[in-house]
């Protein structure tokens, strides 16, 4: 069989990032939002193009590692009510490495709890602060995985085959690929230590636990089988990486009828006859109108095979419920589509819900979602329904 590998340096099957596509459409903005806006776009810029640079430091490293391997870059995975996004996907002739990359600036401890601290020096003072686990952040993303690879197959034989192996041949590595980080976990767990490394380690570490791993090795060909059974399962999804800043967007004409609503909310409603009066009433028909009519053309496109009208992603009501999503994720300090993702919000639209028992109905909303968010949900829903 050895005849036949060929393979002698790495392969980038996947090498584009989605964070390079929304970098672009942040620095598309600045010219539109107000100071405030841009102070916090350009500090969001700023980390982004900090997470880019550390990606590229990790490429880089894996390029030059002259392993026969298949890399994913960037991959997005979805299975019923759950998602991950992974940063590099490895695949040798032995074992799968599941990279986060983490491009962390300040120094970073991990202590016996595994808890990870960072500390971020201003001057002579300094500052501790706790930060989020990567390494359980990158454990979700092989559940989600595992879960995928178990749905996949048909009998329980099988089934049990890739419960029995899977941890064996997936292994989870977080990367600091800044590399002014300082990282001091002596006091960290074996299990711990053992899966946080330096962007420079990266290669080593990989050739290490490949020697050591007690798998048989697999062919070219089936390497590359497997690593497209997971280029596969990427999806391409379409993120408006906008709704963020849209309350900093320079826009006269909803600030000039703002500033109308404030006056006339300072007069008597009943003696309220000027001209300015009359113009904001109609002002507000036409918007309520206009929402109706555009909320219909979208109703329309779903259950047409080509719409040439509206294109859901463009609606009112579609940009409020990612605002609102958004939000809700910054409160509870989880990812978005954890909320709902944009399949389910779609389905949303699709069924405008009147209750909760009709909300129960969207994708993805069970008891749980529907009596925790199911009445701000439909509140918004509510300013959309049309009067017929």
């Amino acid at each position: 069989m050895g005849l036949f590998n060929k393979l002698s340096e790495p392969i980038f099957l996947k090498e584009n990032s989605e964070a390079e596509k929304q970098l672009e459409k942040l620095k598309e903005l600045e010219t539109l939002l107000n100071e405030e806006g841009r102070a916090i776009l350009k500090q969001d810029i700023k980390c982004l193009e900090y997470g880019i640079i550390g990606e590229k430091n990790i490429a880089f490293e894996l390029k030059n590692s002259h392993m026969p391997m298949y890399i994913l870059h960037d991959v997005y995975l979805e299975y019923e009510d759950f998602s991950a996004q992974i940063d590099y996907l490895v695949f040798t002739k032995k074992l799968c490495f599941v990279i986060e990359c983490k491009n962390l600036y300040g120094n970073i401890e991990i202590n016996n709890s595994g808890d990870f601290i960072r500390t971020l020096e201003f001057g002579v003072k300094r500052k501790k602060e706790g930060i989020y686990s990567p390494i359980t952040q990158n454990q979700r993303h092989l559940e989600l995985m595992k879960k995928i690879k178990l749905e996949q197959k048909s009998n329980v034989l099988t089934k049990f085959m890739v419960e029995k192996s899977f941890e064996n041949i997936n292994k989870s590595v977080v990367v600091l690929a800044n590399p002014k980080t300082v990282l001091n976990a002596k006091f960290a767990k074996k299990e711990i230590k053992d899966k946080v490394i330096r962007a420079d380690q990266l290669v080593k570490y990989i050739k290490e636990m490949n020697d050591a791993s007690k798998e048989a090795t697999t062919s070219d060909d089936k390497m590359l089988s497997w690593a497209k059974s997971y280029l596969d399962l990427h999806k391409d999804v379409e993120r408006d990486y906008t709704a963020k800043y849209e309350q900093y967007k320079l826009d006269k004409y909803i600030s000039s009828i703002e500033n109308t609503k404030i006056k006339k909310n300072k007069e008597p409603e009943d003696i309220d006859h000027s001209k300015e009066g009359k113009e904001l009433k109609e002002i507000e028909e036409n918007k309520k109108i206009k929402k109706c009519e555009e909320f219909k053309k979208t109703e329309t496109s779903e259950k047409s095979t080509k719409s040439q009208d509206v294109i859901i992603e463009d609606t009112e009501i579609f940009k409020e419920l990612k605002v609102y999503r958004l939000n809700k994720s910054r409160t509870e300090k989880v990812k978005p589509y954890f909320i709902y993702n944009d399949s389910q919000l779609k389905d949303l639209i699709s069924k405008m819900p009147q209750n909760k028992e009709e909300l129960k109905l969207v994708a993805g909303f069970g008891e749980v979602k529907t009596n925790k968010y199911g009445e701000e949900i439909l509140a918004i829903i509510n300013k959309y329904e049309c009067i017929k």
